[in-house]
């Protein structure tokens, strides 16, 4: 039997849990911010904090052209272009419509990592990610609909599926010579220099005395949360695991969100609880370690 990566499991799921669980604070930031002021300056204050692992350390390589390449492509993909596609797609499309979009991912990484690096998908790991997918996308089903959405929405949805999922391909290429605190804090330093121009469009016209001290402290936390924890918790899982298995742990983003909601007194449908059930089923199947043949 293998030794099951426990450590490399805990921190993926750890990575996206936060994710899903900070989507709340993120529109209570969205009506007190512009969207991209508000990414330029999330950005802003996280270079800030990171900029002690701007430092190379001693044991690793230079930089060279094909990695400073990938870092970019990391950003621009996994942090710039998502966000935009999945801004302006949520704004042409229903809710139901983009949760099983989005219910994608997994198999977007799956697609990905074979095609790119080259990774076997073994039966159970294509198994959980299709628990995990069919999960998801059965929960968002459930939901009520929303306004119609319109084919640019479901194009621009889709678009950001697929960054996603090259989000993390590219990154485990990159922890394959880089730690995950250099990645990090190079990644968010592009994803600065990306939005900048756009943030400061936006800071022009914007009154910096509205927002309370309330909302500043909610943008400190949010930028320490998604710039910094959460991409580090990714970067050092992702190191450990093949693209396509680390990708099925996706599905703890909308799980956290719906925990979250239970415990500020909202409800769970049987239905929801059934996907959630199957979407964990599918995380079981592409972990559980294998047991080795015997005669």
């Amino acid at each position: 039997m293998h030794p099951v990566p426990w450590r490399a499991y805990a921190l993926l799921a750890a990575s996206t849990s936060l994710v899903g669980s900070y989507v709340g604070l993120s529109k209570l930031l969205v009506a007190a911010f512009p969207v991209f002021l508000l990414a330029g300056l999330r950005f802003g204050f996280a270079a800030v904090l990171m900029l002690p692992w701007l430092k190379k350390p001693a044991h690793e390589a230079p930089l060279d052209a094909r990695s400073r390449w990938l870092l970019f492509l990391e950003s621009f993909l996994g942090n710039f272009l998502f966000s935009i596609c999945m801004l302006f797609g949520l704004r042409q499309s229903s809710a139901v419509v983009a949760g099983v979009i989005m219910a994608g991912i997994p198999a977007a990484v799956a697609l990905l990592s074979w095609a790119f690096l080259r990774e076997r998908l073994g039966g159970r790991v294509l198994a959980g990610i299709a628990c995990a997918v069919g999960g998801i996308a059965l929960v968002a089903i459930g939901k009520q609909g929303g306004a119609q959405t319109t084919p640019v929405g479901a194009l621009l949805l889709l678009a950001a599926v697929f960054c996603e999922g090259c989000y993390v391909v590219i990154g485990k290429k990159l922890t394959a010579g880089l730690g995950p605190k250099r990645i990090s804090a190079l990644i968010n330093l592009w994803g600065l220099v990306l939005v900048a121009p756009l943030a400061v469009w936006q800071a022009l016209s914007f009154d910096f005395g509205a927002p309370r001290a309330l909302d500043w402290a909610l943008l400190g936390y949010y930028a320490a949360t998604a710039s910094v924890i959460t991409v580090w918790l990714w970067m050092a899982g992702l190191k450990g695991l093949p693209a396509a298995k680390a990708g099925v742990f996706m599905v703890f983003l909308p799980i956290s969100t719906a925990l979250i909601g239970l415990a500020l007194g909202e409800s769970i449908s049987a239905i929801q609880a059934l996907a959630y059930g199957l979407a964990l089923l599918g995380v079981l199947l592409a972990t559980w370690p294998a047991q080795a043949r015997s005669r």
